[in-house]
């Protein structure tokens, strides 16, 4: 198929295409008459690399899947590489839940403590 299809079958970009050729994700094949060829291996590598987008993954995190899929193996995951960058990203993600829940802790504390107050501290334009 030509980039036009892969890109729609993909719901992406030929711009996003050829960026992703360029970064050496995508396999930059040529027909005789110059133009860009792509088949389904393709298209999974691409469903590949979208799906970890929307986990959060950063795009070079995303290579050691596509490799993974390009050696032949069914799914993106099943190799050593790409299983190591699901531990990073989950203990990435461990982390930032811990923040946001402190974050969170936090802000109820000060909702609580301003809201005991029985008098307001301030006066903005309202009743007292």
């Amino acid at each position: 198929m030509r980039i036009g299809e892969l890109a729609r079958r993909a719901g992406t970009t030929t711009r996003t295409l050829r960026y992703y050729e360029s970064r050496g994700l995508l396999p930059a094949r040529r027909a005789e008459n110059g133009y860009r060829t792509y088949d389904e291996s393709d298209l999974r590598l691409l469903q590949q690399i979208r799906t970890l987008q929307d986990f959060g993954f950063d795009l070079e995190e995303t290579r050691p899947f596509v490799d993974c899929l390009r050696a032949g193996h069914p799914a993106g995951d099943a190799c050593p590489a790409s299983l190591d960058v699901y531990r990073r990203k989950l203990a990435e993600l461990d982390g930032l839940i811990g923040q946001l829940q402190s974050i969170r802790a936090e802000v109820a504390a000060r909702l609580t403590l301003a809201t005991e107050t029985p008098e307001p501290r301030c006066e903005f334009g309202g009743t007292p």
